[in-house]
């Protein structure tokens, strides 16, 4: 008797794989998948090379499912900036803070997904203004951090802080950090700053390397708007975003953030625990 072909939720028609094919098992694993959704009446779209997916026009899909680590979650989700698909991370990293599933338990987590049983994080995203090399507007997306960082060969970076029309604080370091709450278990946590919950709307500041005793991560409410000025800098400062995106600056220039209107909507299993993670 053949087996019958589960219906997945109306809304859930196309899904793309995006499969980081320089990892082991992935291709193995993105095969069995597209198979398995076939099997459920779902199309799917398969990108095996992570750096394509931004260049390419990102496919139609009402599902991203990323075969990788968080590196290729992030990609996913610049690829996809402008119009949030939500997107469910098989962990083929490390820690894997946004790949919530493991490898071995896709299965699970995925008929979760199809049957509407999956928790839904809403993740703050930063909105970054800034000027670039010819002195052009620029507006840019980041899921998990911005970060101002000093050249190799360059003294420490000066950087006033304000907060609204409040100045806070005038910074010498290596380079600062602005974090999501995603992004506060990345480089911000590797330079002293707090773990923040998932879906909590704020923001960490986190000097790297910081002269002054008194520079501390500082958090802020998800409300505020955040102005940088490189007040001092002997070379080039490049503000790095998402660890993907690098944007030269000089002395003088500014970087404004804010909450983005759209959080991005990160898909986990029911029984997923970020703490435990």
């Amino acid at each position: 008797m053949a087996r019958a072909a589960a219906t997945p939720p109306p809304r859930i028609r196309r899904v793309a794989i995006l499969a980081d094919a320089h990892k082991s098992g992935v291709v193995e694993l993105a095969a069995e998948l597209t198979s398995w959704l076939a099997d459920r009446r779902v199309h799917t779209q398969v990108l095996h090379d992570p750096r394509a997916w931004e260049r390419e026009a990102a496919p139609r899909a009402d599902l991203v499912v990323v075969l990788g680590g968080d590196g290729s979650i992030l990609s996913a989700a610049r690829a996809y900036a402008a119009r949030p698909v939500p997107i469910v991370g098989v962990n083929f990293g490390r820690v894997g803070f946004l790949a919530s599933v493991e490898a071995s338990q896709w299965r699970e987590a995925l008929e979760d997904v199809l049957a509407g049983r999956a928790r839904v994080e809403e993740r703050t995203r930063l909105e970054v203004e800034f000027r670039d090399e010819h002195d052009r507007k620029q507006r840019a997306v980041a899921l998990n951090d911005a970060v101002l960082t000093r050249g190799a060969f360059q003294g420490m970076l000066e950087v006033a802080l304000k907060v609204g029309d409040d100045w806070v604080t005038n910074y010498r370091a290596d380079g600062l950090v602005v974090s999501t709450p995603s992004g506060s278990t990345a480089y911000s946590l590797a330079a002293g700053g707090p773990i923040l919950a998932p879906e909590l709307k704020a923001f960490v500041v986190t000097p790297v390397s910081p002269q002054a005793l008194s520079h501390r991560p500082i958090v802020l409410a998800g409300a505020e708007t955040l102005r940088l000025e490189i007040t001092r800098a002997t070379g080039t400062t490049t503000l790095v975003l998402d660890g993907q995106g690098f944007h030269p600056l000089r002395e003088g220039d500014a970087v404004v953030m804010r909450a983005h209107k759209r959080a991005y909507p990160l898909l986990s299993p029911r029984s997923f625990d970020p703490y435990r993670r």
